[in-house]
């Protein structure tokens, strides 16, 4: 694994192709969030900017990852072993660059799901899973609910009512927050997402050490 560096952007090799991280810094660093896009998106996802913009204010160094898959034009991930290997290593790396932080992983829809199944051999400390696609459209019989409950950290779901990859159950997750109105890609309100998203990272990493 290498790292490459430029202002607030970084680029890491995997096994499986670079991926590149923009990073924002926070004025007091507390925790690092690392998050990442869906299957056909990017890191400029609306939600996932109102994410950053609420985050970086209480602390959260924020690193919006472009996974190896989209750094190579597909629009699908692909085999989940070898996404999920990326992205334990592309999280070693950031950690790596910001030392001592808590880490905090999560993302959009296929990124929640990844950040889900690895939150726990990556060391993260919760996890931030928005519009979790918890079965294709259509076909609820196909959950795929037992990853959220497999994270093995607290886990704050943040959904759409109007979503047709459906919503998780409460059971299913630390915290649930279910927005009148939005759909899969959580667009109609971002700054609410932002909102939702910060206060429960707040109020968990308020005691976090220094």
């Amino acid at each position: 694994m290498s790292i490459r560096s430029t202002a607030s952007s970084v680029e890491i090799a995997t096994v499986h192709g670079p991926a590149v991280a923009e990073i924002d810094e926070a004025a007091d660093p507390r925790f690092l969030l690392v998050i990442t896009h869906g299957s056909a998106g990017g890191v400029d996802a609306p939600d996932l900017l109102a994410v950053r913009d609420a985050v970086t204010p209480i602390g959260g160094v924020v690193a919006r990852v472009l996974q190896p898959f989209r750094m190579r034009g597909a629009r699908a991930p692909g085999s989940a072993t070898k996404q999920d290997e990326a992205w334990l290593e592309l999280v070693a790396g950031l950690r790596g660059l910001r030392p001592g932080l808590p880490l905090v992983q999560g993302g959009r829809s296929n990124g929640a799901r990844v950040a889900c199944r690895t939150a726990s051999p990556a060391g993260a400390t919760a996890v931030v899973a928005l519009a979790f696609p918890l079965h294709p459209p259509g076909k609820p019989e196909r959950s795929r609910a037992q990853e959220l409950r497999d994270a093995g950290v607290d886990v704050l779901a943040v959904s759409g009512d109007r979503d047709p990859f459906g919503v998780p159950e409460a059971a299913d997750t630390s915290r649930l927050v279910v927005l009148p109105g939005e759909g899969h890609d959580l667009k109609k309100d971002p700054a609410r997402v932002g909102e939702v998203v910060a206060h429960w990272l707040g109020a968990r990493m308020r005691a976090a050490p220094e």
